[in-house]
């Protein structure tokens, strides 16, 4: 049978990297299949040329059998290829069917009015005949993430895409939404459409694809069915080693609260109450997890225990001291460490070295100040000796921190962060974007600082990540704690409920 799109021999280079190597891929029509590998890997450039948006330094692409070149993504979407992308590109002011004709708009006779009811009884129409409801008339910025996502696939759909590349679309989901993706996908595929699906998630590939295609700097590695492999042997394709995906934890145990907040409210930037009265702790030896989607006062709640946020309500009591509206130097120097949520933005300055980026906090200090003079020697010993401890490459503590790979990126800040005295670990999305092999090793950090008697609050949207490290879940939703569980109960259903506002007793 002839492929609904194959590529042959794809390569794609920028500036001193060879993304796309040599590169073969097939989708199969009525088929869903993965495609893994590490950041870096070479998936999104493969999938940017698929689309459109990239074009290819060698290699060919055939959509049915039949050449194509693509100039843009218009070109793609003629021949039937849509793509949605980790990041939705909806207008939250506009309704859903004005997001779904966008660029496609359907005008009155006269080409001047849009027809508005015409369009919704499209969308309606698609919707129905693809178990895709949503209101047409709904505004995007009112829909929960599960049907935004669905509205960009109508969108695809709408353009009569029989391709449907989807990037990470899960990332954003809770385990109902995520089940309830994979059911529409399977229903797509039964009507004879063909689905690549890009995630991280061995779980999620093992469950979904019929086939999984892995990459590896630049190069594919390999594709099997998920019946004759296991998400071991993925991992192992992915990074080339042996991973470890369960860390072994152990047992907590817990001493004095470290964290004690009370009543907390912090507001958004919009003056919003994104934390609403708020309350939890965490103890010296254990890991608080708070699980939930992204975007339910997660970010405004780690800003304001930082010291990078104010807050308008309530108290933030570290080993006892009041640290409710401390900076965040008071912050630092209370022993917090603080893995932020984008370390591009917030955990690392680019243009400085390694050596200078790890000691951010503590540059003022002894050994690496006297009086208004930094001590290179002793800030290069320091740097020499975590980037050892850490496992941080290259290894030269000159190089920009900018120029490093995301992981070792974060190596860098879990390396500054439990370097100096850290006494409650506050990690915000601390694997995001990682790769497992880089994934293991923060996880294992992360349990290390239990054992050594730190406080952690974990704070990520990846409800894996929180079961395999907590030791409590407290379940965020709309700013508030719903409720905390002991690991023993908190199972993948129970707190994937939760995380949409769904108690038991409801």
């Amino acid at each position: 049978m002839t492929p609904v799109l194959e590529a042959r021999g794809i390569v794609k280079q920028f500036p001193g990297v060879l993304a796309n190597d040599q590169v073969n891929f097939t989708l199969e029509r009525g088929e869903i299949h993965a495609l893994l590998g590490e950041n870096g890997a070479g998936k999104t450039t493969l999938m940017n040329i698929l689309y459109g948006l990239y074009k290819a330094d060698a290699g060919e692409i055939s959509v049915k059998g039949e050449p194509v070149v693509f100039a843009s993504p218009n070109d793609a979407i003629r021949r039937g290829i849509g793509m949605v992308h980790q990041h939705f590109m909806l207008v939250p002011v506009f309704t859903v069917a004005e997001n779904i004709i966008l660029g496609e708009e359907i005008v009155k006779a006269g080409g001047w009015w849009l027809d508005r009811r015409t369009a919704a009884g499209q969308v309606a129409q698609i919707s129905k005949e693809h178990w895709l409801e949503v209101d047409p008339q709904a505004l995007v910025k009112d829909l929960p993430v599960g049907l935004r996502q669905r509205v960009e696939i109508i969108k695809l759909l709408f353009r009569h895409a029989d391709v449907l590349i989807l990037d990470e679309p899960t990332s954003v989901l809770t385990p109902q939404e995520t089940q309830e993706l994979f059911k529409i996908m399977l229903s797509l595929t039964g009507e004879g459409k063909s689905i690549i699906f890009i995630t991280h998630k061995l779980k999620e590939v093992m469950a979904a694809a019929d086939r999984i295609s892995v990459m590896h700097a630049g190069k594919m590695v390999g594709t099997v069915k998920p019946g004759e492999t296991d998400e071991q042997q993925l991992a192992e394709m992915m990074v080339g080693r042996k991973v470890i995906l369960q860390v072994d934890k152990g047992a907590a145990h817990p001493k004095k609260p470290v964290l004690e907040v009370n009543g907390l409210t912090v507001l958004d930037d919009q003056r919003h109450p994104r934390v609403d009265e708020l309350s939890l702790s965490v103890r010296a030896g254990e890991i608080l997890g708070i699980a939930g989607v992204q975007g339910n006062g997660q970010t405004e709640l780690v800003e304001a225990l930082t010291g990078l946020r104010h807050t308008a309500a309530g108290t933030v009591k570290i080993l006892g001291r009041d640290m409710t509206h401390a900076s965040p130097r008071k912050v630092i120097e209370a022993g917090v460490g603080h893995i932020p949520e984008d370390r591009e933005k917030h955990g690392l300055v680019k243009t400085f070295s390694v050596a200078d980026n790890l000691v951010l906090c503590t540059y003022y200090r002894t050994p690496f100040a006297k009086g208004v003079v930094l001590q290179e020697a002793a800030m290069a010993a320091n740097a020499e000796q975590l980037i050892k401890e850490f496992d941080v490459r290259p290894t030269d503590p000159k190089n920009q921190a900018g120029a490093l790979s995301g992981g070792n990126k974060q190596k860098v800040i879990v390396a500054r962060e439990l370097s100096r005295g850290t006494q409650l670990l506050i990690a915000s999305q601390p694997t995001r974007g990682l790769d497992v092999g880089s994934i293991e090793f923060i996880h294992q950090r992360i349990v290390r600082a239990r054992d050594a008697g730190l406080a952690v609050l974990l704070v990520s949207a990846e409800l894996d990540e929180i079961l395999a490290l907590a030791d409590r879940v407290a379940v965020m939703f709309k700013g508030q704690i719903i409720e905390t569980l002991p690991i023993a109960e908190a199972t993948r259903e129970r707190v994937g409920l939760l995380m949409a506002g769904i108690r038991e007793k409801d």
